[in-house]
């Protein structure tokens, strides 16, 4: 059987928790900074649990998921 390949776009932006889930970053983090709340900034660098009905698109991009 031949080899998947994987997604590198997806690779580089999610990665595995060792309880199976994924972690992503948040939007609207990269510009127009200016005009946000400090507060609201701080919400949006931490990282964010992927949904379920998501997570299973992105698994079929990624074949060797741990």
């Amino acid at each position: 059987m031949y080899k998947l390949k994987t997604n590198q776009s997806v690779c580089k932006r999610f990665k595995s928790t060792n309880n199976g889930k994924l972690l992503k970053r948040k939007s609207c983090k990269s510009h127009l900074l200016q005009k946000k709340s400090s507060k609201r900034k701080r919400r949006l660098s931490k990282l964010s649990i992927v949904g379920f009905c998501d997570k299973v698109n992105i698994v079929s991009n990624l074949p060797y998921l741990n």
